[in-house]
């Protein structure tokens, strides 16, 4: 007996070592953050992220990453289904503040398949997803509740506002439930405050624009010690309003981040907000089995105020062409930082091509679940490469979407684009028929040694293009760009 209770004992750790205690996932998506915004991303970078600077210190920094889509709504589906926006009914744009749901029912989402497997889950923030309120007519019952929402869609708990910080209603939405009635109109113009505006519409009395930001953050901070105490690993998905219009750096922030720019200052104070929600982990005592991810839903906004950022030195898009909406680089190539000091390496670095509908895929990974068949379409896991195991590219290639529906392509160092503009703000706009009539109708990039996309070079590469729209045809027609495992 004393043997068998000694090997029990010495196989006891052997067995937990390889089954570590399921993690607390928590995912911070920032909104208009661009890549060069982040000295992790940029070291020629003028804005103080001290946050982030030491969350790359700790962690994973990801150069390669990439939301599927260059604008907000058709990134945070991704986010959450693991499937790319296209294959929704939301073909091209965004949503609005009043738009029904677009996560179809009973679909998975990485909030249901956590809950499933025994995770509190809670959405804080800008869902951007719609739901559906209560409507007679045109006019919206503030006083019942709304239907599927973040509660439907497997957050055990939920809190945030229903599109952009500039899209009205104005209301917050806690657990299906407007917090309060609407009792006025509220709108502040473009005159009234370069990019701190936002657009008029019903406001409820515990609505106020310049606290948004930091009520989310400090709901995380109290939602984080809670969820500390039970001892039940929990998954918080805190989308911010941040540093999206409008722009409004509290007077904590502004010049804090050693630029003459309110956006700066909103970017340094989303950083804190970041840091913030760490601590609490750090101060929780569950931080190193913490799988924590900051990353950006597209690139940066021209509501930043390019030229008088160029002016002091920074670009949001770094060496990139374009910014947010364009299918360029810049539209979709975002910060993405991941720390979990049980299982990365800490000051670890990964160049491999990632997306970000690639969480769903991950998740099933490390709690070594079996996704469905009609789950998580076009996710790969990251878990090879967030512990360094990856001999290869894990995603085969990437789709991104920009606002107008215009499709790219990418597969190693090539990325093929299908239209000959930029699919968005950026010029050529695709409006713009004069500036591209004569141009190639495709565009070819070899970001290997053109990571700005300066010379299409479709024309010298052929079966390239035709590789990359058979590609693209393929992952269209089937439903899917990974195989069913």
């Amino acid at each position: 007996m004393k043997f068998i209770t000694l090997f029990l004992l010495v196989l006891l750790p052997v067995v937990s070592a390889g089954n570590p205690k399921k993690p607390n996932v928590v995912y911070i998506l920032a909104d208009d953050l661009g890549y060069g915004d982040l000295k992790s991303g940029n070291p020629e970078g003028k804005i103080a992220t001290p946050g982030t600077d030491q969350l790359a210190k700790e962690g994973m920094v990801f150069t390669d990453a990439h939301s599927n889509s260059a604008v907000c709504t058709p990134t945070r589906y991704g986010v959450l289904t693991g499937r790319y926006a296209f294959r929704s009914r939301l073909k091209k744009s965004v949503l609005n503040g009043y738009s029904d749901h677009l996560i179809e029912k009973d679909r998975m989402t990485a909030a249901s398949l956590l809950k499933e497997n025994g995770y509190h889950t809670a959405f804080i923030g800008k869902w951007h997803l719609g739901w559906d309120w209560a409507k007679e007519g045109k006019k919206v019952d503030y006083a019942k509740p709304v239907q599927n929402g973040p509660k439907q869609k497997g957050f055990v708990y939920s809190y945030g506002h229903c599109g952009s910080l500039d899209m009205a209603p104005y209301v917050w939405v806690e657990n299906g439930m407007p917090t309060a009635v609407p009792v006025k109109d509220t709108v502040r113009t473009q005159k009234e405050s370069k990019n701190g505006w936002w657009r008029k519409g019903p406001t409820s009395p515990d609505f106020d624009h310049e606290d948004v930001l930091p009520n989310l953050t400090r709901r995380a901070v109290k939602h984080v010690k809670e969820q500390a105490k039970t001892g039940k690993p929990f998954f918080l998905y805190l989308a911010l309003p941040s540093p999206h219009t409008p722009v409004l750096p509290t007077p904590e922030f502004k010049g804090k981040s050693g630029m003459k720019s309110a956006y700066a200052d909103f970017v340094t104070m989303t950083d804190d907000t970041v840091k913030q929600v760490l601590d609490a982990l750090k101060e929780a005592g569950v931080d190193d089995n913490t799988l924590f991810i900051f990353t950006s839903d597209n690139g940066c906004s021209p509501q930043a105020d390019f030229a008088e950022l160029e002016a002091q030195g920074h670009d949001p898009s770094h060496i990139y062409r374009g910014h947010k909406a364009d299918i360029f680089e810049g539209g979709h190539r975002v910060p993405f930082l991941v720390r979990w000091p049980a299982r990365v390496k800490a000051g670890s670095m990964c160049s491999d091509p990632t997306c970000l509908t690639d969480l769903m895929a991950t998740l099933s990974d490390v709690l070594e679940v079996k996704l469905p068949k009609d789950a998580g379409e076009d996710s790969v896991s990251m878990l090879p490469n967030l512990l360094g195991k990856s001999q290869k590219p894990v995603r085969e290639a990437t789709i991104h979407h920009s606002i107008n529906g215009t499709f790219a392509i990418r597969q190693g160092k090539w990325k093929m684009i299908d239209a000959p503009h930029s699919g968005g703000w950026s010029s050529p706009k695709p409006q713009e028929k004069k500036l591209y009539e004569k141009l190639p109708s495709i565009q070819l990039y070899d970001l290997a040694s053109d990571p700005g996309e300066t010379k299409n070079v479709q024309e010298q590469h052929p079966e390239v293009v035709k590789a990359l729209q058979a590609l693209l045809e393929k992952y269209k027609k089937e439903g899917r760009s990974t195989p069913v495992k």
